[in-house]
């Protein structure tokens, strides 16, 4: 164990880091799968949210609350567990997360009162708070940064998976069955995961943690948080969030409550908007590594390329309210809101670039505990909007606006701020100043 530490082992590292060791795929893939059974069991409470407000006499207001009841613990889970995985192994943290998810939806199947689902959405939003984060920082155990990014887009594109796969199957369930069935079905799914996980699931072989703590530059965790890149990262994923949260809870009732469709029908609609957050997931990663292969800067590839499909987005959004139609009305909804896709895809391979290695875990964690944190406000002020509306269909629209008006916000913002590759140079600059003045300071040779 001590060899590694040498100067040679060193190199050796530095060395295996520009190729991709086999098996990068294969755990590629199970982290993808992890993703498309964490956003299917955000999805649920959505896509079942009629019949549990009739079944349950909800409101517009209490069914906010649920949504958001799910965010309560998000992002306090996500800096705690983020911490954690500086330290243990991502493979058992992320089998740990995994095994809370599927005992969280159990409870449901028999006759449930609200107390009891919302309590057990906290759980499942605190075992599902630092799903993406330790997720990142596994795949990028694997893969030098320069090949980064298509594997992110992969991991984020679970998401969208999560809820294709996902809509016409549970919808089917509920449908056909009841909504209880629904959150049971996704429980056994999540224990077919685990069972994959324990056989396949591998840790990088790239970076060790532990040795790295001890070999490489530290970097106050103040200087890596209040970088300008960190806080454009935040700030811009929080419009995009927002947009996302409002999705996974009250896509499916506008579409039923709002604009008349039925549950059956509202199952099939219900999947557009990730259909095309897919789409444009893939093709950012893509893009994004042609660009830096060209030699772009990260600046270009990574921030500009996240931040402008923020910006349209919210503008095309912004039109809802402006025209008639059922039909155009969706069509708006799906691309505004599929947009923000392209920053999941950029935000972590940049805070990457320019955190330390054995620092990556905590600081991706917490970004992402910071960005959530439109998930317990926006779902919970779309309900009181409704709630207060002179009717439904201007409630929802009132709320779409803020919503465009929170990405466009955010996206400019992130646009102004994103600069990975010089705040590279400025961190490591001061990182390396650190350790030569206390060296001047004990030696006077």
């Amino acid at each position: 164990m001590s060899a590694q530490g040498t100067p040679s082992a060193a190199g050796k590292t530095a060395g295996m880091s520009s190729a991709t060791p086999k098996g990068a795929w294969t755990v590629t893939f199970l982290l993808f799968l992890f993703m498309v059974v964490n956003f299917a069991d955000k999805i649920v409470v959505g896509l079942a949210g009629v019949p549990i407000m009739t079944d349950m006499k909800l409101d517009a207001e209490q069914f906010g609350l649920l949504g958001s009841s799910f965010f309560f613990l998000f992002s306090i889970s996500a800096i705690v567990v983020g911490f954690i995985v500086n330290k243990v192994p991502t493979r058992w943290v992320l089998l740990t997360l995994a095994v809370i998810w599927a005992l969280a939806q159990f409870p449901m199947v028999g006759a449930v009162s609200f107390t009891t689902l919302l309590i057990c959405r906290i759980v499942l939003g605190a075992g599902e708070g630092p799903a993406f984060s330790v997720a990142a920082h596994a795949i990028y155990k694997w893969f030098p940064d320069e090949k980064r990014t298509l594997p992110t887009a992969i991991l984020s594109q679970g998401s969208a998976f999560g809820v294709i796969l996902a809509v016409p199957a549970l919808n089917w369930v509920i449908v056909n069955h009841s909504w209880h069935y629904a959150f049971g079905a996704l429980g056994v799914v999540g224990l077919i995961w685990v069972c994959a996980w324990l056989t396949f699931g591998k840790e990088g072989p790239l970076e060790d943690t532990q040795v790295l703590a001890a070999t490489e530059p530290q970097i106050p965790y103040v200087q890596l948080l209040t970088s300008r890149t960190f806080l454009g990262c935040v700030i811009a994923t929080f419009g995009a969030y927002w947009a996302l949260s409002l999705g996974l809870t009250w896509f499916t009732p506008f579409i039923v409550k709002g604009l008349g469709f039925s549950q059956s029908q509202a199952g099939f609609v219900s999947i557009l908007p990730w259909v095309f957050g897919a789409t444009i997931v893939i093709l950012t990663g893509w893009i994004s590594q042609v660009m830096m292969a060209r030699g772009y800067t990260t600046r270009i590839s990574r921030g500009v390329l996240g931040s402008v499909p923020l910006i349209i987005g919210g503008l095309i959004l912004a039109m809802m309210p402006h025209v008639a139609g059922a039909g155009l009305q969706i069509a708006l909804l799906v691309v505004g809101s599929g947009l923000c896709g392209a920053i999941y895809v950029v935000c972590p391979p940049m805070l990457g670039e320019f955190t330390p290695t054995s620092q990556r875990g905590a600081v991706i964690a917490i970004y992402g505990a910071l960005y959530t944190l439109s998930g317990i406000i926006a779902p919970a002020v779309m309900g009181t909007v409704i709630q207060r509306a002179g009717n439904m269909i201007d409630g929802y629209m009132t709320g779409f606006t803020i919503n465009a008006v929170v990405m466009v916000g955010s996206g400019v913002i992130g646009l102004l701020l994103l600069w990975p590759n010089t705040e590279k140079a400025r961190l490591t600059r001061g990182a390396a100043a650190q350790p030569a003045g206390l060296k001047g300071a004990v030696s006077p040779t």
